[in-house]
């Protein structure tokens, strides 16, 4: 069975797809980018900026479940430029996380108009 999470303290969609999905003691979220929530435009120009509204736009999700950043259990990264951009968004993106930090994957990825994209999935223990 699978319950919705919608927010509107996150990103909302800009296609057919859930901000986020719990099914079970899991909860997945969508690839969320650095757009406000407010005015669905792009926050900053460089990829430290985006990923600090990108997390911004997953912590909300995980947050309208009851769940924070330390739930995550796995992440998928896609950078539009993967070697020049890779240890400023690291940097960025650890900083949300207490080791151990969850498993991750991060690829170069032709992204829209954006630096960065990341997806979950976190666990809701009992």
């Amino acid at each position: 069975m699978k319950k919705e999470i919608r927010t509107n303290d996150g990103a909302a969609p800009v296609g057919a797809y859930s901000q986020g999905l719990v099914v079970g003691d899991f909860v997945y979220t969508s690839g969320a980018g650095p757009l406000d929530p407010v005015t669905g435009e792009v926050v900053g120009d460089d990829v430290a900026a985006q990923t600090h509204q990108t997390m911004k736009n997953l912590g909300a999700v995980l947050a309208a479940h009851g769940l924070g950043f330390d739930d995550v259990v796995k992440a998928t990264v896609h950078l539009q430029h993967l070697k020049r951009d890779f240890a400023a968004y690291n940097e960025v993106y650890k900083s949300y996380f207490s080791q151990p930090f969850p498993v991750r994957t991060t690829v170069g990825s032709d992204l829209m108009d954006i630096l960065v994209e990341i997806d979950f999935v976190a666990h809701k223990s009992a």
